[in-house]
């Protein structure tokens, strides 16, 4: 027994032990999770890529999807089976709130009552587009952690074809009044109608950024949060991730810090 496991509360040895003894091979979890073949997984783990409570995994080790805590990369990855992940087509006049004194309808109202569930980031009123909700606080901190950015890409409809010059403006940085916003991708599609890309959080930027280059928007519309997208969702609809879109959102956030440890 290691020095590490003598120092652990008695209860949590018994917990281990139970686990290992009983609980499924991890490589057979990540396998289902949607990590890749189980000969995927079993190099992720050889390669002291995988933890679990903590301690590096090795091969042949069992856990318990109800009581274990299993990060890749450092990325808690959803074992419990109360976490939940949708991807919804937020429609304009809906908010990304849970309730709304106004009486406004609201994005959770749109998906199902339980469990619980919150928005991953912002959308205003007047913006449409997809929008991640989940029970996952800790994925979901990840996400919206400002030292990562994950994109979003945007359609914004404006009046009148937009200059290169404007346009190379926006892939620069544009001065607003809360600070420069970084460098954005920025093209044209056709007169009027700019994909826009940012990593930032900020509120309303896409909106503030075409006003502050003299092109308002008329329409916006979110159409990619990091690696989802999904075009054939209507709007007021909303699906379930995937377990390989779920993998590929805990990868695009893995090797950041822990914003916090879920362990007592």
């Amino acid at each position: 027994m290691s020095e590490r496991e003598i120092e652990k509360p008695l209860w949590e040895q018994w917990a281990d032990q139970r686990a290992m003894a009983t609980g499924e091979r991890l490589q057979k979890v990540l396998a289902l999770r949607g990590w890749g073949s189980r000969r995927v997984c079993e190099d992720m783990i050889a390669e002291g890529r995988v933890t679990v409570n903590g301690e590096v995994a090795v091969l042949g080790r069992r856990v318990d999807a109800e009581v274990d805590t299993v990060e890749v990369d450092g990325v808690q990855i959803g074992l419990r089976p109360d976490l939940v992940y949708y991807l919804l087509n937020k429609p304009v006049g809906v908010i990304t709130t849970a309730s709304d004194p106004q009486g406004r309808p609201t994005v959770t109202e749109l998906v199902p009552d339980e469990p619980r569930v919150f928005s991953v980031g912002r959308l205003d009123a007047d913006t449409e587009g997809l929008l991640l909700l989940t029970n996952d606080g800790e994925l979901a901190n990840r996400i919206a952690h400002p030292s990562h950015g994950v994109e979003k890409e945007y359609l914004a409809y404006v009046n009148g074809n937009v200059p290169g010059k404007v346009l190379h403006r926006m892939r620069e940085g544009i001065e607003l009044e809360d600070g420069i916003t970084a460098p954005a991708k920025a093209s044209q599609l056709s007169p009027g109608l700019l994909r826009i890309t940012i990593h930032e959080g900020r509120n309303r930027q896409v909106r503030r950024m075409c006003e502050a280059v003299g092109f308002p928007v008329q329409r916006l519309v979110r159409v990619r949060i990091g690696p989802l997208r999904d075009s054939s969702l209507a709007p007021g609809e909303w699906r379930e991730l995937t377990l390989d879109e779920v993998r590929q959102v805990v990868e695009s956030v893995a090797g950041m810090p822990r914003s916090y440890d879920r362990r007592p």
